[in-house]
């Protein structure tokens, strides 16, 4: 049975995530929370399994919490609950020990899939992404060294500014290589363009993590 924590700070999507993961029969939810602190809290009392966590949340966020969790060396596996629009929070959230992120549009199917998969002790990216590859013949052209280098400076949240001064080149030229990268996976942002880079092997979450 997976022990589960829910913590996101707005009650009605709480209350129907919940709703669905009770009636999961491998997954028994043993505890919610509406902020970072009452999350952090909860994780270190009830111990569960996994710790699905709204990245942005009162008093602290998820990727604070997420960072406690592997501070301690709980044996709590962070699972981030997050949006495109939270970009720059998705390479943070993995290198703060989350084993995975799904977006909150995903389907109550994928939400329960990723459980499964982080609680198995595997990685779990949203698959919103991948759903546009399944049943097609899509095959990304291979990046140039330049183009490989703006997507992970990119993907780490660096601004195109400050891409383009580590790699002395300028703020045009990132861009140009951007809507290149963009092309050539079939991204249409930086978020896509990472996810599509990890599942297609052209970086590696080591890469993206040093």
């Amino acid at each position: 049975m997976i022990r589960l924590l829910l913590a996101d700070d707005h009650p009605l999507t709480r209350s129907g995530i919940a709703a669905y993961l009770e009636k999961e029969q491998d997954m028994t939810l043993v505890g919610e929370a509406g902020d970072g602190e009452e999350a952090w809290e909860k994780i270190r009392a009830l111990k569960p399994h996994v710790a699905l966590l709204d990245i942005r949340m009162p008093k602290e966020d998820g990727v604070a919490v997420a960072r406690k969790i592997k501070e301690a060396r709980l044996p709590v596996v962070p699972l981030m609950l997050t949006s495109y629009d939270a970009q720059q929070y998705v390479v943070a959230s993995l290198r703060a020990g989350a084993k995975g992120y799904v977006l909150k549009t995903a389907t109550p199917e994928e939400l329960t899939r990723a459980v499964r998969v982080v609680a198995g002790g595997g990685i779990y990216l949203d698959s919103e992404v991948s759903r546009s590859m399944e049943g097609g013949d899509f095959t990304p052209e291979p990046l140039s060294t330049r183009e490989r280098e703006v997507l992970l400076l990119a993907a780490k949240g660096h601004s195109s500014k400050e891409v383009a001064q580590e790699l002395f080149i300028s703020d045009r030229t990132v861009q140009t290589h951007l809507a290149s990268i963009y092309d050539k996976l079939g991204a249409k942002n930086k978020t896509e363009a990472m996810l599509l880079a990890l599942k297609y092997g052209i970086v590696t979450m080591e890469e993206l993590l040093e």
